[in-house]
Formats: C-alpha cells, sequence, structure tokens
C-alpha cells in the first residue's frame, strides 16, 4: 500500500463507486420516455465492500436473515429498481425517484469529495511543515 492509499483510504475508491451511480442514475433520467427501458441503480455498499481489502472491515453476520436482498446484484452492483407505478410501456422510470436518487447521490458525492480535499489539504500542509 503505498502513501496515498494510506492518505486518501476509502474515500478515493468511494469516489470512483459515488461517480458510477450518478452515471446510472442519469441513465434512468435519460430514459424516461423509452418504451421498456429498466431503471436501474448500483449497490453502494456492496460494490465498495468488494473494493475493500478484508483487512479494513470486518463484518460477520450473527444470522442469515440479516443481510437478504430482495433481488440478487449483477455484474457490477447493478440492481434493476423496482417501480412504485407500473407504465403501460414497460419503462420503469419514475421521474420524481430518479431525481430524488440523484439528487441524495450528488450530495453523497459532494461529502466524499470534500474529505478527499480535506486529506489533501493536511498533505500538503505537512509538506510545507506548517
Amino acid at each position: 500500500m503505498n502513501l496515498l492509499d494510506k492518505t486518501f483510504g476509502i474515500h478515493a475508491k468511494a469516489l470512483q463507486v459515488r461517480g458510477q451511480r450518478l452515471e446510472v442514475l442519469s441513465q434512468n433520467i435519460a430514459n424516461a420516455d423509452t418504451p421498456g427501458y429498466k431503471a436501474r441503480d448500483i449497490d453502494f455498499k456492496s460494490v465498495l465492500g468488494r473494493v475493500q481489502s478484508p483487512d479494513d472491515l470486518a463484518i460477520s453476520a450473527t444470522r442469515a436473515q440479516h443481510f437478504s436482498s430482495a433481488e440478487p446484484a449483477s455484474d457490477g452492483g447493478l440492481l434493476y429498481r423496482v417501480p412504485f407505478n407500473t407504465a403501460f410501456d414497460g419503462n420503469t422510470v419514475e421521474m420524481s425517484v430518479e431525481q430524488a436518487q440523484y439528487g441524495k447521490a450528488a450530495a453523497d458525492y459532494q461529502a466524499t469529495l470534500q474529505f478527499l480535499e480535506d486529506d489533501i489539504s493536511g498533505l500538503r500542509k505537512a509538506l510545507r511543515g506548517d
């Protein structure tokens, strides 16, 4: 593990996953009128859990029911979103849900970016001897 990995920790990896989630959500919004389009989302926790090393976080279940999921994740942590209301054309994108999820994901992205900026600022101060 190099110095930057130790300095930035999980935040650099989290920023990548959050960026991918924003892309998926924006694709959903762009395809809101596409017949047959299935809305998708990224399971942030499972994707980030796969990129973490086992030493970073060890979680163990005490019962099998603790980690149940309604739908198994496909490659890349992508899941299909289950709509509240079905459309006649088979499209599962609900604009209000997608916009709300995008807003929350953008705020999460900004928070993670702020953590990285703070880490970089601390590294600069250390290098300058402040």
